[in-house]
């Protein structure tokens, strides 16, 4: 038995293209010019998204991640926060694709059911990638102080995660 949500798609291209009838617009050359923009974008933001994804690993490999853990243990559980999710919190902003393997991690170790899992996946769903995010939308737009976005996008992603795990113990 087939589901609805299995034909939304078509019946989205069906009305796009019986508006694009009436509207006497030529459907297939604008499908064909937003497809040549978004692979102009993908070609001028693939710099900068190479350059994400070596820091994040370059961070992880290095030690860095751990030592940054060590140091911030005190805060984290004076703000409530579990330990074990540092790691994943300071990840966090540079790579959503890395804070799955770490949420990952964390499942198996702590069990899915555990407040720490919910800790953290409460906190994955809380928030963007900060650097992957100004990355792709700055380099487009052509800013380039970027000496208060990113500090306070920072603070209110660590606000966010540690706002999570306080929702998380009434849950």
């Amino acid at each position: 038995m087939l589901k609805f949500s299995q034909y939304i798609i078509p019946i989205l291209v069906v009305i796009l293209l019986i508006i694009s009838l009436f509207k006497r617009n030529k459907a297939f050359d604008s499908f064909a010019s937003g497809a040549k923009e978004g692979l102009n974008l993908a070609i001028g933001v693939f710099p900068f998204l190479a350059a994400v994804f070596v820091c994040v690993t370059l961070f992880k490999v290095s030690g860095l991640a751990a030592y940054l853990t060590t140091i911030c243990k005190p805060l984290f559980e004076f703000l409530g926060v579990p330990v074990e999710l540092a790691e994943l919190i300071m990840i966090k902003p540079f790579s959503g694709s890395g804070t799955l393997v770490e949420l990952e991690n964390i499942y198996e170790q702590y069990g899915v059911d555990s407040y720490i899992s919910r800790c953290a996946s409460v906190v994955l769903g809380s928030s963007e990638t900060v650097f992957y995010i100004s990355a792709v939308y700055f380099s487009k737009c052509n800013v380039k102080n970027l000496s208060y976005g990113i500090p306070l996008a920072l603070f209110i992603t660590f606000l966010g995660a540690v706002f999570s795990c306080f929702v998380c113990r009434f849950m």
